[in-house]
């Protein structure tokens, strides 16, 4: 499986250097629409490198979200591992770059519309779905929820570092239990605001401990 990953890899990279050369660039996209969180609407750019670009839009203060944070709209460049990039595009790959009905219509509690999509020099392809039966497509939009989450609370770590350093400790804690559960995903992306809680004296010492923690878990 791994050699196989290696190929595949290899591939990737191939393809998009070519496409680079020929102007051409590939992409898959996550789209995430849910009217009862906050914020409602985010979506994810991903590049064969895991170099990628989070958006999503302003809080709504009447959503259903509870959140003490009221969340910014968000969007910046951010920085996957190689490896999550990879896997992401060896199932669109796998997957006829979604070009088929991924929505199960199973009876299942809404869990938010997720629409994942490719542009490349392969065409390009796209799918939506509440719940998918794929186990691959399923588990891709769960792993899309967690990376985005774990961005979302990076974003909340620099609005705490800026205006509520004590508000750190519950939120660190919060974001550490949610990585060791899964629920958040690639803490690459958020290696910035954890290398300065990591090295502010003026935080305190625990939450200090905890970035550093989240650090070694950090993918390269």
């Amino acid at each position: 499986m791994k050699a196989l990953l290696v190929a595949f890899a290899m591939v990737v990279m191939a393809t998009a250097a070519l496409g680079e050369a020929g102007g051409a660039t590939s992409t898959i996209t996550a789209e995430f629409t849910n009217p009862a969180l906050n914020p409602s609407k985010w979506d994810l750019t991903i590049h064969p490198d895991g170099s990628a670009h989070f958006h999503s839009q302003a809080g709504d203060p009447a959503s259903g979200d509870s959140s003490e944070i009221e969340l910014p709209g968000i969007d910046r460049d951010v920085r996957l591992s190689g490896d999550f990039a990879m896997r992401v595009f060896h199932i669109a790959r796998s997957h006829n770059w979604f070009n088929q009905g991924c929505e199960s219509h199973v009876k299942v509690a809404f869990q938010g519309w997720k629409k994942l999509s490719y542009i490349g020099p392969e065409g390009s392809g796209a799918c939506t779905f509440n719940y998918s039966k794929d186990k691959d497509i399923q588990e891709l939009g769960e792993d899309m929820l967690a990376v985005a989450e774990t961005i979302m609370e990076g974003e909340k770590l620099e609005m705490l570092l800026l205006h509520d350093r004590l508000g750190l400790d519950h939120e660190i804690t919060f974001l550490s239990q949610a990585v060791a559960g899964g629920q958040a995903q690639q803490v690459c992306a958020i290696r910035p605001v954890l290398e300065k809680l990591a090295g502010d004296d003026q935080v305190l010492e625990r939450v200090r401990k905890q970035a550093r923690v989240l650090l070694t878990r950090a993918e390269p």
